[in-house]
C-alpha cells in the first residue's frame, strides 16, 4: 500500500466491531483481509469496486473489464506496479474482510480516506 503505508512498522486503528454487523463497505475505503491465496496472510488493500460494479482489470495493460459479483468487492493496492490484489486473484468475497482502517496511528497520527 505504499506509499499510504510504509512496508512494514506502521500501526493503524481497525474498525471492525460494527463491521460484523454492518458490512458497511465504501468504493475508496482501505481494508483488511484474509488473503484468498495464503489464508493465514493478512492484506491491506483499497477497495475499487462493490457488487455489481464494472471496474477495469488492469488500467496499465488494457481496457479489460470485469463485473463484481454479488457477495464480492474489488481491492487492489495503492503501489499497483508491485501489488497482489484483485488484479491476480479476482473479486474478493466479503466473508474475507476483516474491517476498515480508519486511523494510522504511527509513525505519523493520519485519517485514511
Amino acid at each position: 500500500m505504499l506509499p499510504t503505508f510504509n512496508s512494514v512498522g506502521d500501526v493503524v486503528l481497525l474498525e471492525f466491531l460494527t463491521w460484523r454487523w454492518k458490512r458497511d463497505v465504501a468504493v475508496g475505503d482501505v481494508v483488511v483481509a484474509h488473503s484468498p491465496l495464503h489464508f493465514n496472510r493478512i492484506v491491506c488493500k483499497r477497495v475499487l469496486g462493490l457488487p455489481g460494479d464494472t471496474v477495469l482489470k488492469d488500467p496499465t495493460v488494457g481496457a479489460e473489464t470485469v463485473k463484481v459479483p454479488p457477495g464480492h468487492v474489488w481491492l487492489q493496492g495503492d503501489n499497483m506496479s508491485h501489488s497482489i490484489d484483485s488484479r491476480t486473484y479476482g473479486p474478493l468475497p466479503m466473508g474475507l474482510l476483516k474491517g476498515k482502517v480508519l486511523f494510522k496511528l504511527w509513525p505519523h497520527f493520519e485519517i485514511v480516506k
